[in-house]
């Protein structure tokens, strides 16, 4: 009782009471008379999909395969963005090169139309999650400092590495090893004093500005277009 939905037993996953339900983020049952009597519009593309998605998700070999291709991938366009490079991202930092943001601009601009049309279509779901001010904003400034002074984030020295970078390797890969080594084993006592401290409401942009998914996302776009054509303007 009061359990959610991944926390349930296979038999206890449909709820009479709402109209659709989700499981892993993509649409798993709606009721006939959500979209009134007949069939339901695309009811079976969509189960179709989530029982591909669930088989390629229990290979286990298809798993490792997707993840190296997409790895590759990911550290290919880091490196063909210039964002593995230590001198373009001190340069963001000092404000003289403002490569880094103009690609993570770029994929913001197309992951938020992307990722709100496949919401949409009951493809995915977006979960709010709750901050505190010891977790975001002191552990927000931990990592600015360790990226100021190493010149990678955690993304960028694994691809600096692909390069042949030996800062990337002992600065950064060595250093995240213990780092996270260190977290680890002081989690317990960060998690009921530190991670703690100050909570901070689970709520999204739309909902902090009470006003319409869509007119945000156009309104974000805009701003977003319009900052990456002015760094292009005056040149930086």
């Amino acid at each position: 009782m009061g359990r959610r939905l991944h926390e349930r037993s296979r038999d206890q996953w449909i709820d009479p009471a709402l109209a659709c339900q989700y499981h892993h983020g993509m649409l798993f049952f709606c009721r006939r008379d959500y979209y009134g009597p007949g069939t339901i519009p695309g009811h079976r593309g969509v189960r179709e999909e989530r029982q591909m998605l669930v088989t390629l998700h229990k290979n286990k070999n298809a798993q490792i395969v997707l993840g190296l291709l997409f790895g590759i991938m990911f550290g290919f366009l880091l490196q063909k963005g210039g964002v593995t490079d230590y001198n373009v991202i001190t340069g963001q930092l000092l404000l003289t090169d403002f490569t880094v943001l103009k690609l993570m601009l770029s994929a913001v601009i197309v992951g938020m139309i992307g990722f709100h049309l496949l919401k949409h279509f009951g493809h995915v779901q977006s979960h709010a999650a709750a901050g505190t001010i010891g977790s975001n904003v002191i552990g927000g400034l931990i990592f600015g400092v360790g990226f100021a002074l190493l010149g990678y984030c955690p993304g960028t020295v694994a691809g600096a590495v692909g390069t042949g970078a030996h800062d990337a390797l002992f600065g950064g890969m060595v250093g995240l090893l213990i780092g996270a080594g260190l977290f680890a084993e002081s989690y317990p006592l960060l998690r009921s004093r530190v991670l703690a401290w100050g909570k901070l409401p689970a709520v999204t942009v739309p909902e902090f500005l009470n006003l319409n998914l869509w007119i945000v996302i156009g309104l974000m776009e805009v701003f977003m277009i319009g900052f990456l054509l002015l760094l292009e303007y005056v040149g930086l």
